[in-house]
C-alpha cells in the first residue's frame, strides 16, 4: 500500500497532452464555426422566418 501511494504521490499526468487536445479541439471548434457559420445562420433564419410566417 506505502508503495502504491508513494507511486501516485509522484504522478503528475500528461499535462502538455491535454492542453494540446484542447488547443486542437478549439481550433477545429474555429475552423468548422468559420466554414460552416454562414450556411447555418441562413438555415436558421429560413427557419425562424417558416414559423413567424415573415
Amino acid at each position: 500500500m506505502r508503495r502504491m501511494l508513494h507511486h501516485l504521490g509522484r504522478e503528475r499526468g500528461d499535462v502538455p497532452g491535454w492542453v494540446l487536445i484542447t488547443l486542437m479541439t478549439a481550433g477545429l471548434v474555429i475552423l468548422i464555426w468559420g466554414l460552416a457559420g454562414p450556411a447555418l445562420s441562413d438555415i436558421f433564419q429560413n427557419a425562424i422566418s417558416k414559423v413567424t410566417g415573415l
